[in-house]
């Protein structure tokens, strides 16, 4: 069973420590400052057994090198974008398995954010590590990708159990919530959502992680039916203010 613990870094991103409880054995996802990380591994037991990296981003990666140093981890990632990323001691593509104490992740490849974007998803605990691809009620900008490799992401998670719990790279739900509601305004799943997660912020506590059934009835991104709505979505929310 993997339990997982946001740790708030740098001004609105979540790095995700991941925790096999029958092993006891700690991974860490996207590691871009080190101070509050060291302390969150250190308060887990001080052991750390791995590193996944989702994307080149370095606002994901910026201390891996100092989280690789002081734990002696090995550090995991996308073959795809080795050239970008801190140097890897194991490479991933689609279809790879990386084991964590006894728990299992499946790697997918989900571009449209980066080209070389991965995510992780662990059955055993319904935990998914989606990096920038997916946000609560939103989806990565088109940096490098394009609409149908977006899509086609997207359409990787949604599948997966309803109880899954969404691990994205920042907490912008609440900015989130407001252009969805433009898109969807009859949506009233979208309205309770929206709600909670305005709750949630005025108390200072964090969006993440959501769940992937209120994505499903609530993500315009993860809603749209076709490339050419999430299309249409996605030039809409790069202006909307």
């Amino acid at each position: 069973m993997i339990t997982v613990t946001p740790v708030a870094i740098l001004s609105d991103n979540y790095a995700w420590l991941l925790r096999d409880e029958e092993s006891g054995c700690l991974a860490i996802v996207d590691p871009a400052e080190a101070g509050p990380i060291e302390a969150a591994i250190d308060a887990a037991g001080g052991k750390l057994d791995m590193i996944l990296l989702t994307h080149h981003h370095s606002d994901h990666i910026a201390a891996t090198e100092d989280i690789r140093s002081r734990y002696s981890a090995p550090v995991i990632g996308a073959r795809a974008d080795r050239q970008r990323l801190p140097k890897l001691d194991r490479e991933v593509w689609e279809g790879s398995e990386v084991d964590l104490g006894a728990s299992t992740a499946r790697v997918y490849e989900t571009p449209g954010h980066t080209r070389g974007h991965i995510s992780f998803y662990f059955p055993d605990g319904g935990v998914l590590l989606c990096g920038d691809t997916l946000f609560s009620l939103g989806c990565g900008k088109l940096l490098e990708g394009t609409p149908q490799e977006m899509f086609t992401s997207l359409m990787k998670f949604a599948p997966l159990p309803g109880e899954t719990l969404v691990c994205c790279g920042h907490e912008y739900t609440e900015s989130n919530a407001d252009f969805a509601l433009s898109a969807d305004p009859e949506n009233l799943d979208l309205h309770a959502y929206a709600a909670r997660v305005k709750e949630l912020r005025a108390m200072g506590l964090p969006t993440l992680p959501s769940k992937l059934s209120d994505e499903l009835e609530c993500n315009p991104f993860l809603r749209a039916p076709d490339v050419a709505t999430l299309a249409d979505l996605r030039s809409r929310k790069d202006h909307f203010r």
